[in-house]
């Protein structure tokens, strides 16, 4: 079993993306929604893209569904899945 680890990405308008990843690639940035993330951006704005990921939490033990528990705390302590606030689409946005 390798590391797994759950990360941030924080894009230059301040969202962010939570995720997990049971590999542990440095290459590797997620899968959130593209249309989302793009709507975000004009044209201008593309041409020098900066994001920033970061390691919340990590774990050379974790089962896969542990590994998937600890992503869900963070992307509700984050808010991530806050439309105002990040690029998650699960789980689903309550509002507060």
């Amino acid at each position: 079993m390798g590391t797994s680890v759950i990360y941030k990405v924080t894009y230059p308008n301040g969202k962010i993306y939570v995720g997990q990843d049971r590999t542990n690639s440095l290459t590797y940035f997620g899968s959130p929604k593209a249309e989302l993330v793009a709507a975000d951006f004009i044209p201008e704005q593309r041409q020098r893209f900066t994001v920033t990921k970061e390691t919340l939490w990590s774990s050379d033990t974790a089962t896969p569904s542990e590994v998937t528990s600890k992503e869900i705390e963070f992307i509700l302590t984050l808010r991530s899945n806050d439309p105002a606030v990040g690029y998650n689409l699960s789980p689903p946005f309550k509002g507060k």
